[in-house]
This record gives C-alpha cells, structure tokens and sequence, in this order.
C-alpha cells in the first residue's frame, strides 16, 4: 500500500513538472513558405513577450512579411558576421510599425537566454527603440548577446524565445534570393497567432 502511495505522489511529481515546463506559450507564423512555431520564455523575458503577445492579439501582424537577410554573401568582408531572417510590419505597414512605443530593453545578461540557433529576438536601433520587428537566428550568434562585437553599444538584443517546429521552414526563407540584404520577393506572413 505505502508503494501505490509513493508510486502516485512520483507520477503527480512529475505531471506537475512537465506541465510546469511546457507552460510557456507558444505561437504560430504562418507564412507563405509553411508554419514555423516558437515557444516565448515570459519568467525570462517578461517584458519583451508581453509586448509581443500584445501585438499578435491586436492582428499586428496579419499580412507582415519577413523582408531581410544577413547571410554569409551579404555582408561586408571586414565586419562580424550574423546569419538571421527578419521579419515584421516594415516593409508593409511602416506607419504602424514607426507609431509603436519601444519595449524595455531586456538583454542576454539579464535574461540568460541567448542567440543560439532558431531563438527569436527584436531588432532595435538603441536600446528600448524594439517594437513589432523581430529575427530568428540561423546557427549559433554570440555577437548579439549582451557584450557581443555586433552591435556598438554592446547591449545586444533581447532574445525572447525559440523556434520548436518549422526550422525547416526557416531555413526555406533563408535561402530565397536577395538583393542587398533584403528578399526578393519579400515573404509573405499570414498572421501570427496563439496555439
């Protein structure tokens, strides 16, 4: 009788553990390439992620794009390289894109997350300038974190989440032609919305 008890009390252990790590929210790109779905830290990046939940809740990004590329052909010879996609409203609603109020800085060092493969992060001119502009990385991108040699003011960007399915769809994106770093055609975001 005592092991049925220890046996349940384990197994309810451990149904709370799992529930617990797996109750971050997830979202969903669609895009004209396929689905790319990314699970959001909020305990992490509290900020960042309530404001990008704000966004996608508001349709922001219905009928965005992802327009720009940084890969390994693009960029200058003497500067650190970066391998990303961005996306977001810039390319086809710049004014609603220029009218959102920036987010709170959150960096690599306050958070601990960083620019590993398939994270997703803001793009930001200075700190706290982030809005509905977003990347995800391709590989590994350690000058973007707190610190890092990409970026002058060495506060990175604030990386709030990670692709979980749909890296292949990344990586289709990737790989469309460019001319100047930007996509030629742009590709098309449906919508971004909640699992």
């Amino acid at each position: 009788m005592k092991n049925r008890w220890y046996t349940l009390l384990l197994l309810l252990g451990l149904y709370s553990c799992h529930h617990l790590a797996t109750n971050n929210p997830h979202i969903i790109i669609q895009t004209g390439k396929g689905e790319i779905e990314l699970e959001l830290y909020p305990k992490q990046a509290p900020k960042t992620v309530a404001a990008f939940l704000s966004y996608i809740d508001s349709d922001y990004f219905n009928n965005s794009s992802f327009y720009r590329v940084l890969n390994e052909y693009n960029q200058p010879s003497n500067a650190p390289k970066t391998e990303l996609i961005q996306g977001g409203l810039w390319k086809t609603n710049q004014k609603k894109a220029a009218s959102i109020p920036g987010i709170p800085h959150e960096n690599t060092e306050q958070t601990q997350l960083h620019h590993t493969d398939g994270v997703i992060s803001l793009a930001r001119l200075a700190p706290g300038t982030a809005g509905t502009e977003f990347f995800i990385c391709i590989g590994d991108q350690p000058g973007l974190d707190y610190g890092g040699e990409n970026i002058d003011d060495k506060q990175g960007f604030a990386a709030f989440g990670k692709v979980v399915r749909g890296m292949d769809v990344v990586m289709k994106i990737y790989r469309q032609n460019d001319i100047d770093q930007y996509f030629v055609p742009q590709v098309p975001i449906f919508s971004i919305v909640r699992k």
